[in-house]
């Protein structure tokens, strides 16, 4: 936690800073050399946090940093105030300003403040706290770096210019570009952004992406796109950001002409845009005109080490012969944050000082003095050390495009699919989801988006990826489509289609067995002349991304298949979709909030296990998908004629477009559902919600939509979000008698001024967020109230200071304890 009070000292000091333009300038270096001294403090946190419950002296170093963060804050603050400068943006959280003081010298308590500094740092030398400032396989996490860049990015300009940021494969661009692209500061000055990852050879893609991510496509327009040149496209985005303030990532740029033709659609726009271009060469990134170059540095020794005891799942295990060896191995990483973590993945999952050798006997055979095929064979390495099962998961993330996240429901289902998931008594989906944290445990998929206490999309590091091609060609696993050579192997029974999918469709494909062709990022206009039958009739998945129309009947040809996903504009699927007896996924998006009409066939699907359509019309005798486990996108008019009795299996729900109207009890027929999804239409209203209190297995609910009088939940209930509730009593009273609730977000949830949490309420609560809940002033919060609590997250309470004053005011004592377990985040 002391993480969170120093980081918010920071942000409120160097905002004092910006806001008192006429500071004295005495008074300005003390407050600066705070600063500078916190940001040094912070690198040390991690690594005190890890040594505090097992030494008392640090616990009071820790106690000793947060006072001194508090005290900090509040001595600017009461000089804002009595400098009559108004309500200062310093008490945006008084909840950790404990001393109210009257008028005072500020330079003597700024002085106290900076002896108080100087003797916590010679502590910290006593004690043996080091600095670990670094995040696993993203690099050095320099903050004074990330406020540099910010200024960068910030401060007003002419015209518009540009950021570079130059270093290794593995070093942490992606990771630092990402941090700056979704910082509160640039969000809230950049209303235009767009992410783009570049293709490594193609600069008409790059410009045709960023036009897509700064404007909503129509088909003429995407049509439009696909007959324009190169000298077209970039008239064409320098017109549409002319006097336009924005923010353009470029990201892993490689190519110096590809640069030279973005550039000509980048003089234009408003004063302030800013374009951040990360890259491996050197000379892109010093090209730039008028730039900023930032290089990411490699990580020393000491830096390194401390990284890879971070990654460790038991440091304590080391004995000093397993620490030489470690040593040993992590010099052969040269600093670069992704092997070596990667590499205390793989020794996390080897026991004992026999193991740890045979690891090292690899590294050290054929030392290659080639930076990046020294970190490719650490890589591989790891790789090599996985279950087949596992290595089939990894191998798959590679035939995705470069840069792109992937949903985790996504990967799991094509795992599925394709068979890699083993069937025993457990779960084929509950073994898939441990396969993915098992990669998370090694470093070898990075989490991107989690949601109730789960990865909600993911991705993998550009050189993992390249890592998982080599492999899979190895093995004949998949390839990808080579639009330049018109080239892809007859051997591979996976197909991975990038661009150009017509001229992939020209090659004579009808004597291969494929088994998956995956289709991205594309522009199906019109399938009719696509022969199923003949191309793809062993398939087992056929994902397609983007189409625009209908399938074609011969799609019910396709008797193997499994998995079949669709992205665009679909507005129908044909009837013949009923003779895909074995298809397990069917998963539809449709653009432009769009919905599709699903055959009456579709019943005939009797191995469905999830329906992931928007669908328009009733699907009649939906009963008969006795198979499925999941059901998404069914609109409130589609399901209240459905008998739920038969879909035994059914345990995630998710249902759109609920009017006040209709009747939602059927639901509670559903005896195995776990997981449910209500969203209303527009600015309705629920109807009764009382059906869900006999809903015994319920586990994880999402309310969506204005709810009259808050129902009695199921004592079963662990994760809940409601979300523009217009509550206008209190739900703290029935929520905090929920006796497994681990997990709590309101969002425009509650009107009223007051919320009260009595004793022993939120007995198991770990996390929660109250988000917009505008007219809250008093949160009254008994001293036994939510005792596990882990993580509060407070956003955009336009109140927030009466709410945390309140929280001061009862059982101060126990209640600074408690906060001192909260992680804080900083409201919008």
């Amino acid at each position: 936690m002391a993480d969170a009070f120093v980081s918010f000292a920071v942000k409120k000091l160097s905002d004092f800073l910006r806001d008192q333009v006429s500071l004295r300038t005495n008074l300005r270096e003390e407050v600066e050399w705070l600063i500078k001294e916190l940001h040094i403090i912070k690198s040390y946190l991690g690594d005190a946090e890890q040594k505090q419950s097992g030494d008392h002296r640090v616990q009071q170093w820790l106690f000793e940093i947060n006072s001194i963060a508090n005290d900090a804050v509040a001595i600017l603050e009461t000089y804002s105030f009595e400098a009559g400068k108004g309500v200062s943006h310093l008490k945006a959280c008084p909840c950790i300003c404990r001393k109210e003081k009257k008028f005072y010298n500020v330079l003597e308590e700024i002085q106290s403040l900076k002896q108080r500094i100087i003797d916590i740092s010679c502590k910290r030398e006593t004690y043996g706290i080091t600095n670990i400032n670094y995040n696993a396989g993203e690099g050095p996490s320099n903050q004074d770096v990330v406020e540099k860049l910010l200024d960068e990015l910030l401060r007003a300009e002419a015209r518009p210019s540009v950021i570079s940021i130059c270093g290794r494969g593995g070093l942490g661009k992606t990771t630092l570009a990402r941090n700056l692209y979704i910082n509160p500061n640039i969000v809230n000055s950049f209303h235009m952004r767009a992410w783009i990852c570049a293709p490594e050879k193609n600069t008409v893609d790059v410009l045709k992406n960023i036009i897509k991510s700064i404007q909503s496509c129509s088909k003429e327009i995407l049509d439009w796109l696909e007959r324009m040149t190169e000298r077209d496209l970039e008239i064409y985005l320098r017109a549409l950001l002319k006097k336009r303030k924005y923010l353009v990532v470029v990201d892993d740029l490689w190519h110096t002409e590809a640069w030279e033709s973005l550039e000509k659609a980048f003089r234009d726009g408003k004063k302030g845009s800013r374009v951040i271009i990360t890259t491996r060469m050197k000379d892109i990134a010093e090209r730039a005109d008028e730039g900023f170059v930032h290089y990411l540095r490699y990580l020393s020794q000491e830096e390194s080490w401390d990284l890879f005891c971070r990654k460790q799942l038991d440091v304590q295990a080391m004995v000093p012969k397993m620490e030489r060896l470690a040593r040993d191995m992590v010099e052969t990483c040269g600093g670069l944050p992704l092997t070596i973590v990667v590499l205390s993945g793989l020794l996390s999952h080897k026991r004992g000082l026999d193991e740890w050798k045979k690891v090292k006997d690899h590294l050290c055979k054929n030392i290659i003095e080639d930076e990046c095929t020294e970190s490719l064979k650490i890589l591989s390495l790891s790789y090599n050390d996985l279950s087949t099962a596992l290595k089939q998961c990894f191998l798959y993330f590679g035939i995705f495009p470069k840069g792109q996240v992937v949903e985790a429901e996504n990967i799991i289902w094509l795992w599925m699919a394709e068979g890699f998931i083993p069937r025993g008594e457990e779960r084929m989906e509950d073994v898939a989801e441990g396969f993915l944290n098992e990669l998370k445990r090694r470093s070898l998929v990075q989490v991107v988006d989690t949601f109730w206490e789960k990865v909600e999309v993911c991705s993998v590091h550009d050189l993992l990826r390249y890592l998982a091609i080599q492999k899979a060609l190895e093995v004949n696993f998949f390839d990808i489509y080579d639009p330049r050579n018109h080239s892809i192997s007859s051997s591979c029974i996976r197909h991975g289609i990038h661009s150009q999918e017509k001229r992939y469709l020209s090659l004579d494909l009808s004597n291969l067995k494929l088994k998956s062709i995956m289709f991205f990022n594309l522009g199906f206009r019109n399938m009719s002349h696509i022969n199923f039958s003949s191309v793809f009739q062993h398939v087992y998945v056929l994902y397609m991304d983007t189409i625009d129309g209908t399938l074609p009947d011969s799609i019910g040809s396709l008797y193997h298949l499994k998995f079949l996903r669709l992205t665009g504009v679909i507005h129908d699927l044909p009837s013949s979709i009923g003779s895909l007896k074995n298809l397990q996924i069917l998963c539809v998006k449709c653009n432009f909030k769009q919905f599709c009409q699903l055959p009456p066939e579709t019943a005939d699907l009797i191995n469905l296990r999830y329906l992931a359509v928007p669908y328009s019309e009733p699907l009649n005798r939906i009963r008969k998908l006795t198979s499925l486990q999941s059901l998404k996108g069914v609109s409130c008019d589609q399901w209240k004629d459905v008998d739920p009795v038969d879909l035994v299996n059914l345990q995630e729900l998710s249902m759109i477009s609920i009017t006040k109207s209709y009747s939602l009890n059927n639901i509670s027929n559903l005896k195995n559902l776990s997981t449910l999804k209500l969203l209303c239409y527009a600015d309705e209203s629920f109807p009764s919600l009382e059906f869900l209190n006999s809903c015994h297995n319920l586990k994880k609910l999402l309310l969506e939509g204005r709810i009259e009088k808050l129902p009695l939940f199921p004592n079963s209930i662990t994760m809940l979000t409601l979300v523009d509730s217009k509550l206008m009593e209190d739900p703290m009273f029935i929520l905090g008698m929920l006796p497994n609730l681990r997990n709590l977000c309101l969002f425009r949830a509650y009107q009223g001024k007051e919320i009260i949490c009595s004793d022993n309420s939120f007995s198991q609560l770990k996390f929660l967020s109250l988000d917009c809940l505008w007219n809250l002033e008093r949160w009254n919060l008994a001293t036994s109230a939510m005792p596990l609590i882990k993580a509060l997250r407070i956003d955009r309470c336009l109140k927030l200071n009466q709410i945390l004053e309140r929280m001061k005011d009862v059982e101060p004592l126990p209640i600074e304890e408690k906060l001192n377990a909260l992680k804080l985040f900083n409201h919008i």
